[in-house]
């Protein structure tokens, strides 16, 4: 069952709490179909109609890759809000890249996240770029404009 950008985090969040209850050792990975499919349910009101489709529909898990999808979500609500603070910073990026150039904010993704490399945590550096720790303000406001004028809401 794939996911959209609205019900995205909530896929992450179902992969996280399934990842910790199998790496406690809580869940079983036998029991991990059934369990998938009840929290699928439980989450987004339908059922994967086969293990390809739901449990197995990601190659993380049957790559040995686990705890990969919080930095996803964290990923989500980041690009927001640098995004946010490179237009209030240069307030041409919209159109420059509605005209194809994205020279503007890269050279501003390039000053202000990656020269730093690994010199501070996320939350660090999200507060000298934007004067905020993480949040998912900025994120939830561009998901209700986007589907409020995809939608008519």
């Amino acid at each position: 069952m794939e996911a959209d950008e609205a019900t995205y985090n909530l896929h992450i969040m179902l992969r996280f709490e399934l990842e910790k209850d199998l790496v406690s050792g809580k869940l079983p990975v036998a029991n991990l179909p059934k369990e998938w499919n009840d929290r699928f349910e439980a989450y987004f009101g339908i059922a994967p109609p086969t293990d390809t489709l739901g449990v197995l529909q990601d190659v993380h898990w049957s790559s040995g890759l686990i705890g990969y999808f919080p930095t996803y979500a964290l990923g989500n609500l980041l690009s927001v809000q640098y995004y946010n603070q490179a237009v209030k910073d240069r307030p041409s990026i919209p159109d420059d890249i509605a005209s194809g150039r994205f020279d503007t904010l890269r050279t501003w993704l390039n000053e202000n996240i990656h020269r730093h490399g690994r010199k501070f945590t996320s939350d660090e550096l999200t507060r000298r770029v934007t004067g905020e720790s993480i949040q998912s303000r900025d994120y939830i406001a561009y998901l209700k404009a986007k589907y409020s004028e995809v939608y008519g809401l």
